[in-house]
Order: C-alpha cells, then sequence, then structure tokens
C-alpha cells in the first residue's frame, strides 16, 4: 500500500488524489473509503470484528476545517470494531489497520454522517477525512473476569444465537501452548458441554454466537479445564486454552414465554437432576447453569391454585439453596447470600438458607451477622449441632477481633502520647535556645554599651 505524509487537505481536487494515491477498501469496491497510509504499522496482527480498539482520530472537511478531534481533547477513544457502534468509515478503515499505523481515510457521504450531516459541523452529504491512529487492540471479553476473551474471524448470519438448553452443531479445534489436541464436529446441548469434554468457556461463548460464524476463543484455566486439567486430552492443570470454534448450526430450545407453567414445573425435576450430577462431579459452574435455567422460568410465576403455588415455591427454594451451595464453594460469599435471601422471603424459617448464610457471612468476617444467623437456626432446630459449634467459633472470632482491637488502640493512643511527649519536649528545647539566645544578646549588648562608655571617659 503507498504512503503519503503530507497529502493536502485544502483542495477540491482532494478526491482524485486520494484515489491516485490510495486504495478502495470497500468491499463493494464503490470508493466509498479510500485509504492512504501515512505511516506503516508493526507487522503482525489486525483487528478482528468485535475487538476492543483503542485509536486517536481528527476529523477534517474537504476545506481542512477540523470538526473533531481526539487528539485536541488529548484523550483516545475505545470502541468494539465491526459492531456498528461508530460510523462504518471507521468499522471498515480500522479493521484494515496493523498496530501502531496512521493512515488517511477519505470517505464519502453514506460511509460517514450521510445526507443528514452533523448540525453546525458538517454539511449534509459532505465527504470527509479522518486521520486515524490505531493505538491498541484486544479480544472481546464475554466475562467480567477476563477469563473468556473472543475474536471473530468470520461474522456469522443474522442476530439470533443459541440459548441454554439450545441444540448446537459446531467444528472445534482446541490448542494449548501452540499444539492441537483437540478437532472434531460435535453436536451437543448448551449449558451440558461438560458432558461432551467442552470446557465451559466454549459452552459460554455459543450465546454470543450466530449461525456461520468462525471465532477463537482465549480461555483462562477457570474456563478451559481448571486446576484438574484433562488427562485424556493430555492438557495439564491450570492451562489457558485457545479454540477456534464454527457454529454450523443450532436449534434454539422454548424460551420462559414459549412454555405454559405446567411444562415448566415438569421440566425441573430434569433440570435439577443434571445440576446434582454437576454438582457432585465438583463441576459448580455448569450446576450454576441448570439451577438458574429454574429460576428464570418459575421467579414470576403465581400460579393458579395451592398445589401449583406449593410446587412452585418448592422449586424455587430447591433451585436457590442449590445456587447458595454451588457459590459457597466458589467462594462467591455475596451470591450465596443474595440466593439464602432469596429462600428466606419465600420461607423465613428455611434453616438450610439461615445455616448457609451464616457460613458465608462468617467467611466474611462478619461475626456478629453470622452469630445472628446460627442462633436462628437454633431456634428452628434447637438440636442442630452444627450450627451450636459454628456459634462457638464465631463468639472466639469476635473476642479475637475485640483483643485486636484494644491491642490496636492501644499502640495507636501509645504513639500519639509519645509523639506529644517528643514534640513537646522538642518545643521545651525550641524555647530555651531561644531564651538563651535572647539573654545572650541582652548581656552582649550591655557589655558594649560599658566599653563604649569607658572609651568615651578615657
Amino acid at each position: 500500500m503507498t504512503t503519503d505524509q503530507d497529502l493536502p487537505l485544502d483542495s477540491q481536487a482532494v478526491p482524485a488524489r486520494f484515489v491516485s494515491k490510495g486504495i478502495d477498501i470497500t468491499t463493494k469496491k464503490d470508493q466509498g473509503v479510500i485509504k492512504v497510509v501515512k505511516r506503516k504499522g508493526q507487522d503482525g496482527d489486525r483487528p478482528m470484528i468485535g475487538d476492543r480498539v483503542t485509536v486517536h482520530y481528527t476529523g477534517k472537511l474537504l476545506t481542512g476545517k477540523t470538526f473533531d478531534s481526539s487528539r485536541e481533547r488529548k484523550e483516545s477513544f475505545s470502541f468494539n470494531v465491526g459492531k456498528g457502534q461508530v460510523l462504518k468509515a471507521w468499522d471498515i478503515g480500522v479493521l484494515s489497520m496493523q498496530r501502531g499505523e496512521v493512515c488517511l481515510l477519505l470517505c464519502k457521504p453514506e460511509y460517514a454522517y450521510g445526507c443528514a450531516g452533523n448540525p453546525d459541523k458538517i454539511p449534509p452529504n459532505s465527504i470527509v477525512i479522518f486521520e486515524m491512529e490505531l493505538l491498541n487492540f484486544e479480544g472481546e471479553l464475554l466475562t467480567d473476569d477476563r477469563g473468556i476473551m473472543r475474536r471473530i474471524k468470520v461474522k456469522g448470519d443474522g442476530f439470533i444465537s443459541p440459548n441454554d438448553g439450545a441444540s448446537v452443531h459446531v467444528h472445534l479445534e482446541g490448542r494449548c501452548d501452540g499444539q492441537l489436541f483437540d478437532c472434531r464436529d460435535v453436536s451437543f446441548t448448551v449449558g451440558e458441554g461438560e458432558d461432551s469434554d467442552i470446557p465451559l468457556g466454549v459452552d459460554r461463548a455459543m450465546d454470543k454466537m450466530q449461525k456461520g460464524e468462525c471465532c477463537v476463543l482465549h480461555l483462562q484455566p477457570k474456563y478451559g479445564f481448571g486446576d484438574e486439567g484433562r488427562p485424556e486430552f493430555k492438557i495439564g492443570p491450570d492451562k489457558e486454552l485457545e479454540y477456534e470454534v464454527i457454529l454450523k448450526d443450532f436449534q434454539r430450545a422454548k424460551e420462559s414465554w414459549e412454555m405454559d407453567l405446567n411444562e415448566k414445573l415438569d421440566l425441573a425435576p430434569g433440570v435439577k437432576h443434571k445440576g446434582n450430577q454437576y454438582f457432585k462431579g465438583g463441576h459448580f459452574h455448569q450446576a450454576i447453569v441448570q439451577y438458574h435455567r429454574i429460576v428464570s422460568w418459575l421467579e414470576m410465576e403465581c400460579g393458579s391454585g395451592i398445589e401449583q403455588h406449593k410446587r412452585i415455591k418448592e422449586c424455587l427454594v430447591m433451585a436457590h439453596l442449590n445456587l447458595a451451595m454451588c457459590f459457597l464453594k466458589l467462594k462467591e460469599f455475596s451470591q450465596v447470600i443474595d440466593n439464602c435471601n432469596k429462600v428466606i422471603e419465600i420461607d423465613e424459617t428455611n434453616e438450610k438458607a439461615l445455616y448457609r448464610r451464616g457460613e458465608a457471612r462468617l467467611l466474611r468476617n462478619e461475626f456478629s451477622l453470622a452469630m445472628a444467623d446460627f442462633q436462628r437456626v437454633l431456634q428452628v432446630s434447637p438440636q442442630n449441632r452444627a450450627a451450636r459449634s459454628q456459634i462457638s467459633i464465631c463468639q472466639s472470632k469476635i473476642k479475637e477481633h475485640d483483643e485486636q482491637d484494644k491491642r490496636t488502640y492501644a499502640n495507636m493512643f501509645q504513639k500519639f502520647a509519645e509523639r506529644d511527649a517528643k514534640v513537646t519536649r522538642s518545643k521545651r528545647r525550641r524555647d530555651d535556645v531561644l531564651r538563651g539566645g535572647l539573654n545572650g544578646a541582652v548581656c552582649s549588648k550591655r557589655r558594649r554599651s560599658r566599653s563604649a562608655s569607658q572609651e568615651c571617659v578615657s
């Protein structure tokens, strides 16, 4: 691609100069976006659809007038490229760039601000020029903890994605440390990928994909095969994985609004059983998916009679209690408390909910609140030895905490006293020095006065 350092921006001949010096980077080749490279970037990878990119830009009219500039604001701009979050010309242009590259983009109205323009800044049907610098880019993060990162190689069709319970048919290629360990076509149910030796991260990414999409997933160990690894694939513990996934086809499961209440209640025991199997196998994230399905089906249902209301209540209590236990295993104590609270809203004397909430609070060092929960457990079930034992632990922790506070405050007060004494001594020394200096000056003055008097007499 050609480069140009000083392409003029103040001439009606600008479009012709771009065409002669640049390249049409549109798929239609309609000269809607012409690119001229000012500074080549680093050799290597380019952004993929969905990547989070960071850029600096300056937008100008053909007259050379600047209408927007991130450089003038001294603040870079980030967006997910290829997702329609910005001008069409930006999506096209940035996908063609390398990290560190600086280029000019000549953009026709249909790829920029269209026939309306931008009031007070850009006239209708304006051709505009952007200087773009690609500072950095990384894959799209699918989880808040950065555990799953996706990079889309081929965009899928439409806007519909598989949901939990959907049947999907995919092609997988799994790599660890650059070595291919898994290559196959496989069908599985979303939320149950573990049954087909599919890691959690691939399973959880399904609801972000469209039919025909090809993406690369970078998985942290938590979303791969965890601290146990997968011996059949010769994958050791705590390994990061990379999967290339093609979603060939899928059949969505019924959504909650597509099922009547009886159908939901009939399906719930099977979903619970699946969740219990995952829990017993130590696959807590997969179990959470199953229990969440029951909650999503029934949390807004009331039922039309006593029997239905009772079944709804039983299913929700079971699902929230099991979710609390899963989150307790995962040390996500806030989630434990939230799910226990949901149970207590339904049944304020539920022994398991009170006990598990107490466990979570104890592990969060909320000793008084935890002890209150265990005491409520004893009110419900006086024979609960575990709760009695936990109360003793809470009392010991509270006593230990109080003693530690006393030591801390005692040391603090001692340090304050020592500091005050030091300040007082320092002040006294300073006052003594000042007084000594003043007395010396007075005596010296008197001596000089006597000496002068003697000199005058003689």
